[in-house]
């Protein structure tokens, strides 16, 4: 049966192809061109040309948001000069839609589109061009026909004068900077870097890694590909499988960094220029190298099922944020330790400093972290004043839910199996066999398939619930333990910003002084018991016992007001992840398979 519908099907595609006269019909086809021939005035020039379109009209959309970073940003609102032409004939247009523009070609199937993108927020999710270089996030400056997302394109792109680097990870096409991609998705997730940026090369896994330094940092060469090498090749072994056949590392220099955005065959990373002179900055360098890097099995190929095939026309939920970007910030960092660029007890610093942040944290009592990936769209990219008492990172969390099951799954499996065998079932169950997402149920399948038990309780009470998690319990497998030290002093329980010369209240954590004594975010704080404040408040009332009085005289909306309260301890720990004196051989062997230690 099946071979007989597999012939007819044959036919039936057969006889779609080909014209009365014997001719196969020609496909749709799409080429796109990108110029920025005054890359000063922050303008990249988008020609779309499409062919082969037989309907009446055709609806062209831009994506209202950039996948990997869950926050709807109206690209479209960069967009100006539509126009469509068929030939040298001008085509009605109009927009019907906030991202879709209607171009109406009844008596002509081939057509080309051009508008101008306005770039001038350098950002690992934005797009960017200045006079120094160019910079392309695909959803923000290319537009796709609607329904034709799985259509093949050319691009070519046109550099400024006397830029002479195009760095993507698109495949070339022939001809000078000439790319081709299967389909939009590839299109769109393949960032372009076009000026004269510095190119290093090195090789991990058998497979080429090209680097595209941007802004001209100042850095050890070898040290930095010996140490990225590493890293890649350490984050290979934890799925051990290479889907990659070249990877491009798009590095923004600039000064302030702020961190990096994962594509299927590369990433875009802003990073401090200075970062490479300090062990502080070189940590976070790797450590972001090692996240963004991890990305391309943890969330581009092993993803939730709703994150792709991509809706770009609005948000695409999905409660597993905690896996996907909490789970790899935990992956990353084990990667960076085993890679031998941290010891474990550096690590466990680095994990504790997670723990204090997430327990010190009021709204993590109040959401889960399934409940905080799901409201990625509307709180953790758009945070006020009041978020920390509401919400909690899925980042933050999801680590520190890796880190605790990843310890139980080797308990349980006498030191066997590790979370790394998770990540290897689900990427050869559904990505590569069935080209597909995971659901929630799906995953806490594969956990238990692994570890040999249900871990649903775990999930119910401590991944979509708020309870704490276990952590005595975990660590104590593998012969560490939690100590907490609480604050002594008492605290106003609230942020202080000096801006401007001025003590404004930023924030008012919940149930502490501040909060129960009626201090308000954007109070400008004039004095304390009495005393003129000129600077740091806190100094004005270290040194105080538990349960005194305060008087505040602040500024609230242009009126002078007075607060009386006491000020309250803090609820503040201090948590650190030690080693236990005396541990047994089989919490030895627990902590080995968890931090191994590379020879």
């Amino acid at each position: 049966m099946l071979l007989f519908r597999a012939r007819h099907l044959a036919a039936a595609v057969l006889v779609l192809l080909l014209s009365p006269c014997g001719l196969a019909l020609a496909a749709p086809a799409l080429r796109y061109t990108l110029a920025m021939p005054q890359p000063q005035t922050h303008y990249f020039e988008v020609e779309m040309a499409l062919t082969d379109f037989g309907k009446p009209y055709t609806d062209v959309k831009m994506p209202v948001w950039a996948p990997g970073s869950y926050l709807v940003r109206e690209f479209a609102k960069n967009v100006e000069g539509f126009e469509a032409a068929a030939g040298s004939s001008p085509l009605r247009t109009e927009k019907v839609a906030k991202n879709t523009w209607r171009v109406y070609h009844p008596k002509a199937k081939n057509f080309t589109v051009r508008y101008k993108v306005y770039a001038f927020e350098l950002s690992v999710r934005t797009s960017f061009v200045d006079a120094a270089h160019g910079y392309v996030n695909g959803t923000s400056v290319f537009m796709y026909p609607d329904g034709g997302q799985q259509l093949p394109s050319t691009l070519e792109v046109k550099p400024a004068p006397g830029w002479a680097q195009v760095s993507t990870s698109l495949k070339p096409a022939g001809g000078t900077f000439t790319f081709r991609s299967s389909n939009y998705d590839e299109l769109a997730d393949s960032p372009i870097e076009i000026g004269n940026q510095q190119v290093l090369t090195f090789t991990a896994n058998g497979t080429p890694h090209t680097v595209a330094m941007f802004g001209n940092p100042k850095f050890d060469e070898a040290r930095l590909l010996q140490s990225m090498q590493r890293v890649c090749e350490e984050a290979h072994r934890v799925v051990g499988r290479n889907p990659l056949d070249r990877y491009v590392f798009i590095v923004h220099n600039i000064e302030r960094g702020t961190g990096g955005l994962e594509h299927l065959f590369s990433t875009t990373l802003s990073v401090s220029r200075t970062a490479y002179s300090t062990e502080a900055g070189w940590k976070g360098f790797l450590g972001l190298v090692a996240h963004e890097y991890f990305h391309l099995w943890n969330v581009k190929r092993i993803r939730p099922v709703a994150l792709g095939p991509f809706d770009y026309d609005q948000e695409n939920y999905t409660r597993m944020l905690w896996v996907s970007e909490g789970g790899t910030e935990y992956f990353a960092n084990l990667i960076v330790q085993r890679a031998g660029l941290l010891t474990p007890d550096e690590y466990l610093g680095d994990l504790s400093n997670v723990l204090s942040r997430v327990e010190n944290t009021p709204g993590n009592k109040v959401q889960s972290a399934a409940e905080s990936s799901f409201d990625a769209w509307i709180k953790y990219y758009r945070p006020n004043e009041n978020s920390p008492n509401t919400g909690i990172s899925y980042y933050d969390k999801g680590e520190l839910i890796g880190a605790v099951l990843d310890l139980l799954v080797i308990q349980e499996t006498k030191g066997q199996k590790h979370l790394d065998d998770v990540m290897r079932l689900l990427y050869d169950q559904y990505y590569a066999k069935l080209g597909r997402g995971f659901t929630d149920a799906e995953y806490q399948d594969a956990v238990a398939k692994v570890a040999g038990r249900r871990f649903d309780d775990f999930f119910r009470r401590h991944v979509y619930g708020t309870e704490t998690l276990p952590y005595e319990t975990a660590l104590g497998y593998a012969g560490l333990k939690l100590t907490a030290t609480p604050a002594t002093e008492p605290a106003l329980g609230a942020s202080i910003s000096g801006a401007g010369g001025r003590q404004t209240v930023t924030s008012v954590l919940r149930n502490g002084s501040a909060w129960q004594g009626g201090l308000n975010v954007g109070d400008e704080i004039l004095s304390v018991d009495g005393l003129r404040v000129t600077d740091d408040v806190n100094r004005l009332l270290t040194g105080r016992p538990v349960g005194s009085q305060v008087k505040l005289l602040v500024s609230r909306d242009g009126q002078i007001k007075e607060l009386n309260f006491p000020l309250l301890a803090s609820t503040a720990q201090r948590y650190r992840i030690e080693r236990q004196a005396n541990p047994t051989a089989e919490q030895q062997a627990v902590l080995n398979k968890w931090l191994p230690v590379r020879k």
